[in-house]
């Protein structure tokens, strides 16, 4: 990839800001545009195409001087016309950059509007890693015409970064990495490095391989840096670093990189063959993607949303737990149906029975989301789920008791009904018990099923605890009450 500028890094506030004065200089453009093609005076085209290029020579350098990663913020906030207008502006050799830091759903309505030539122009900028990143997205005449541009290397590493499965370390790592050999002295390792530009982002150790490219160890470069220049790599170099396997979990790495405070890990394949790194950075992203992809599948979303996405297409992203949402809806309808009598005799059933509800979704959503992220760092085996399970009703039943014995006492005091107060603690509690085994239940089976653990999880535990709960507490009141 080409040696990219440096720019300053901006906090939130400086990002609004920039977000604010891009809003601005567009909502300036569209006005003066708009008044000047309404006006009719001499040399009317002439007026209008120097106000057109004065705003947008002013919005271009505003955009030339910030990140990428901070032009992509921008893009994410813009609709999509002002977001198109904003991406025509941006410099030709920046569109990779851009392009990898943007999310998929925005990615995709730019891709959509830029011609095979561009894309492939954009391809060329890129590694084998990153190409691999953006390949999901690009029309397979560009993919089919970029193999036919690459060089015989190229092809190998961009083809082997795309066989690699989503969430897998072969997915996340990268080809550009510095390795030595064992037989030579730091002082060549130095005359060697010195020959480079720059090293690879995030280089905080060389990877040390043999004649076959097999890895022997890493030597750190804090230890090249204060040993003697005439010792050999061999002597130094650390064996028992931590090395991945391309096809292991990318949450593995994840969990690695956070507990040993890694800042790159070489990456094997099955014959201990170097085959590339990953970095802290590509680890980072992984996480932020994950635990956005968890909240969107919490709430049944199938996919990230553009927020200024046409109706339609929001409207498939949304529908099928919409859709379930609606059954299970009816279903708790259904259920209140079967003790209307018991509810016309007893108004205050009517009052009460959200509470129940209420506080078991939220219940089983805080046991749910223990769950998944116990799942989510590997600290649930296949022994774990019966422990979890009484864990989870010890800790319901508790919360039942206490919580249950409160508003018990007051619906006691609003009604002036002991029984009516016993049977909202006795349905409280059974109904925190049903809302706990299913929280540890329903991401359980979903990971036996080798489905995502959160996907709908807050949707199904809302449709559990809702007509358990009505069931629950109407039930009790028709059998104690009436």
């Amino acid at each position: 990839m080409a040696e990219t500028e440096e720019f300053p890094h901006q906090d939130q506030d400086e990002l609004l800001t920039h977000l604010r004065e891009v809003q601005q200089l567009l909502s300036r453009h569209r006005l003066v545009e708009g008044l000047v093609h309404r006006q009719d005076m001499p040399r009317h085209d002439l007026v209008e195409n120097l106000v057109h290029k004065q705003h947008l020579a002013e919005l271009r350098n505003k955009l030339d001087s910030l990140h990428p990663a901070d032009i992509a913020y921008l893009l994410e906030a813009l609709p999509r016309e002002d977001r198109l207008l904003v991406w025509d502006l941006v410099k030709a050799d920046r569109d990779g950059e851009i392009l990898l830091e943007v999310s998929d759903a925005v990615r995709e309505s730019l891709i959509e509007t830029m011609e095979p030539a561009e894309l492939i122009a954009v391809a060329e900028q890129l590694d084998a890693d990153e190409l691999a990143d953006l390949a999901p997205d690009l029309p397979q005449e560009v993919i089919d015409d970029l193999f036919r541009s690459l060089d015989g290397e190229e092809r190998e590493q961009l083809r082997a970064a795309m066989s690699y499965a989503e969430g897998s370390v072969g997915a996340l790592m990268d080809f550009d990495y510095v390795s030595v050999r064992e037989d030579i002295s730091l002082e060549v390792v130095l005359r060697y490095l010195r020959r480079f530009d720059e090293l690879p982002d995030h280089t905080d150790q060389l990877f040390v391989v043999d004649r076959e490219a097999r890895l022997r160890g890493v030597l750190p470069l804090n230890v090249l840096l204060v040993n003697d220049p005439d010792v050999e790599v061999g002597d130094l170099m650390q064996t028992d670093a931590l090395t991945l396997q391309a096809s292991d979990s990318a949450n593995h790495a994840a969990t690695a990189f956070e507990r040993y405070d890694l800042v790159s890990a070489p990456v094997t394949d099955g014959t201990d063959k170097l085959v590339g790194r990953v970095t802290v950075n590509a680890v980072l992203d992984h996480i932020r993607e994950a635990a956005e992809a968890e909240q969107l599948a919490q709430a049944g979303l199938h996919e990230e949303e553009d927020i200024f996405a046409s109706i339609w297409d929001s409207v498939k992203n949304r529908w099928r737990w919409l859709a379930i949402n609606l059954i299970t809806a009816f279903i708790a309808s259904r259920v209140i149906g079967l003790f209307e009598d018991s509810i016309e005799k007893l108004v205050a059933l009517a009052a009460l029975m959200p509470i129940v509800a209420g506080i078991g979704g939220n219940s089983g959503n805080q046991t749910i989301t223990m769950i998944v992220r116990a799942i989510a760092l590997g600290q649930v085996g296949e022994d774990s789920e019966r422990r979890l399970l009484h864990k989870e009703v010890g800790v319901a039943m508790l919360n039942g008791l206490i919580w249950g014995s409160l508003i018990g006492l007051l619906a006691w005091w609003l009604y002036k009904d002991v029984r009516l107060g016993a049977v909202m603690t006795a349905a409280m509690t059974l109904n925190l018990l049903v809302a706990a085994t299913v929280g540890v239940v329903i991401p359980m089976t979903l990971r036996k099923l080798g489905r995502d653990p959160a996907m709908g999880a807050s949707v199904m535990i809302t449709a559990v605890t809702d007509s358990g709960g009505f069931f629950i507490f109407l039930g009790l009141a028709t059998l104690f009450l009436l």
